[in-house]
């Protein structure tokens, strides 16, 4: 049985939509500032922000302020709301959602606390009202007429990854009838300053696979597809041939220096679609620009390819790590990669790691045939996950 992508949204620091995300990219256009414009917070670092606030995205999605929903939930609505206006979808039949997030409705559950610390009798209960990742999905489903399975899935940055091979199954197994899947954060104060912790932020634009990185930019957005069975499809983007989620069980933040999981997930999803090492047109890394992610990835990449590893680039350089979001916005990227024709540069890039040698992409390509595209999404916990879409 044949999986297929019908239809695709994304929102990400770029903007809201397919058209302005491929048209910053192609032009070498970053969304990520020099410091945050509305995230409150004394940390004075890069983020990929959106900058729309919470207000603006109630009124842009038509949703009254009164509701007063999660950033998170507001971006994955705006994204999963593209997605399905790709198709005329009928909605007598099955329609599930797979919907990821690690942050959940931290940045309402914030402003809560600010009054309740002073004073535990007070603070907006409302405020805390979504914090519950589930909360988002549900948000989701009711504003898009989701009518059927849906769940929610958090294994840190291979959340949304992991949605997609979710409802592969949901629909193989003949559970729903289409299904939404892909994940969406929203940028916090709180998740700002847990990685300044693990001090692994960078204070200047992400620079993945240079020798010179020095950690990553934080971004939020949303991205999302339409997954059919292929018999059921009038038309499609591409497929979904193959898919692995594995685990590098080395550690609770860092990956092993063998990138044994990333080495996993990549060649069991090459397994599955039947394919050799050789077939891959393009990789969207997983790339983060942290020493130690970069380095991983690198060998996994040697391990599996040798000497004749793809055109490769990690997209955070454009979006920030969206964490959660991350492996759906750039699932999307992937498929517009092989419906349009295109591959993304790996921006801020000047060296070389020394001990891998590996040259990511660096300048935009249209009007080029990719037949397919690997797209990496490594976790917290060695949770490592590779998507593999074929024309």
């Amino acid at each position: 049985m044949g999986i297929v992508v019908t239809g695709v949204g994304i929102v990400s620091a770029l903007g809201i939509g397919v058209e302005k995300n491929l048209a910053a990219i192609s032009l070498g256009e970053s969304g990520i500032s020099a410091l945050p414009k509305l995230l409150r917070t004394t940390n004075k670092l890069p983020v990929g922000e959106l900058r729309l606030s919470n207000e603006e995205l109630h009124a842009l999605i038509g949703i009254p302020i009164e509701e007063h929903l999660s950033r998170t939930a507001l971006l994955g609505i705006l994204a999963v709301k593209e997605a399905m206006a790709c198709i005329d979808i009928d909605f007598s039949k099955r329609v599930g959602l797979v919907s990821s997030t690690s942050v959940g409705g931290m940045d309402l559950t914030e402003h809560f606390f600010e009054k309740f610390i002073e004073d535990d009798t007070t603070g907006r209960l409302r405020d805390v009202r979504m914090h519950d990742c589930a909360a988002s999905t549900e948000a989701i489903a009711r504003y898009c007429g989701i009518n059927s399975y849906k769940t929610t899935l958090s294994t840190a940055c291979s959340s949304a990854a992991n949605a997609v091979i979710a409802g592969a199954k949901l629909l193989k197994h003949n559970i729903v009838d289409y299904v939404v899947v892909g994940g969406t954060d929203a940028l916090s104060a709180f998740t700002l300053n847990g990685f300044k912790s693990l001090m692994i932020l960078d204070e200047k634009p992400c620079r993945p696979f240079d020798a010179t990185r020095a950690g990553l930019n934080l971004g939020e957005g949303a991205g999302y597809l339409i997954l059919q069975r292929e018999e059921d499809a009038k038309s499609y983007y591409c497929h979904l041939s193959g898919y692995s989620n594995r685990n590098d069980a080395h550690h609770q933040t860092a990956s092993s220096a063998e990138g044994n999981g990333a080495y996993l997930a990549m060649s069991d999803a090459l397994k599955m679609a039947n394919m050799l090492p050789a077939d891959v047109s393009y990789i969207n890394a997983h790339g983060t620009g942290t020493g130690n992610n970069d380095a991983s990835e690198s060998a996994a990449f040697l391990r599996l390819f040798g000497d004749s590893v793809p055109p490769f680039s990690s997209t955070k350089g454009y979006t920030g790590h969206t964490l959660a979001a991350a492996g759906g916005v750039e699932a999307v990227l992937s498929v517009l990669a092989i419906k349009k024709g295109c591959r993304y540069p790996n921006l801020n890039f000047a060296t070389p790691i020394p001990e891998y040698g590996l040259i990511p992409m660096l300048k935009y390509e249209n009007d080029v045939l990719v037949n397919s595209v690997l797209t990496n999404s490594f976790g917290f916990g060695g949770n490592c996950s590779s998507l593999l879409f074929t024309r």
